[in-house]
């Protein structure tokens, strides 16, 4: 798919630096907001409709937050091939709707590592979450504009607005690589730091 119509999104970030533009930039042309605890709750500040996971997966949040994204309901809607008719019959079966936007960046790990917390402290700052988001809409770029870092915010919003919503092939593959490009940052210091903790 050469532009990909983006009507709904799912928000789930640490960083949360130019948040509340994006989210009034989607929520103005009409896209459905998806979010998570403290990026819901600074959407909902601002006066945007968001509708939460919970309410997409009809499960709560457990294990102090540990699992609240890694649901069917999510990643199903994340991973469906677009252009692939089993896919859509699939998640159609299922009552399962498709995401076209994810916008998620990680826990800061590194920051957590100059605090010097003891290990099991550490192992909580470890996200699950986030990079299992990250890298099934990295894969599925064909299908999905991921979004991994707010310095691409005014480039995604330029690229929808130039496109009345769509996403460009081009964009959308630029952002994949930067993902996997994090995700293995992100995971490359979390494996240094269990090797010598």
């Amino acid at each position: 798919m050469e532009y990909l119509p983006v009507k709904r999104a799912l928000l789930s970030v640490t960083d949360k630096s130019g948040l509340p533009e994006l989210a009034r930039f989607l929520s103005a042309a009409g896209v459905e907001l998806v979010s998570t605890g403290g990026t819901r709750k600074q959407l909902l500040d601002a006066g945007l409709p968001v509708t939460s996971v919970s309410d997409v997966t009809g499960f709560p949040e457990i294990m102090d937050g540990r699992v609240k994204t890694l649901h069917p309901a999510i990643h199903g809607g994340i991973l469906a091939d677009k252009d692939n008719p089993g896919h859509l019959a699939t998640i159609a079966k299922h009552g399962i709707a498709a995401f076209d936007m994810v916008v998620v960046n990680l826990y800061a790990f590194g920051k957590a590592l100059e605090k010097g917390l003891p290990l099991a402290e550490m192992i909580e700052q470890i996200d699950i979450g986030g990079p299992t988001l990250l890298r099934a809409s990295a894969k599925n770029f064909g299908s999905i504009l991921v979004v991994p870092d707010p310095a691409f915010y005014p480039e995604v919003m330029d690229a929808l607005a130039q496109n009345a919503m769509k996403a460009p092939l081009p964009l959308r593959q630029k952002t994949a690589a930067a993902t996997f490009r994090a995700t293995s940052t992100y995971d490359d210091a979390i494996a240094t730091y269990l090797a010598n903790a």
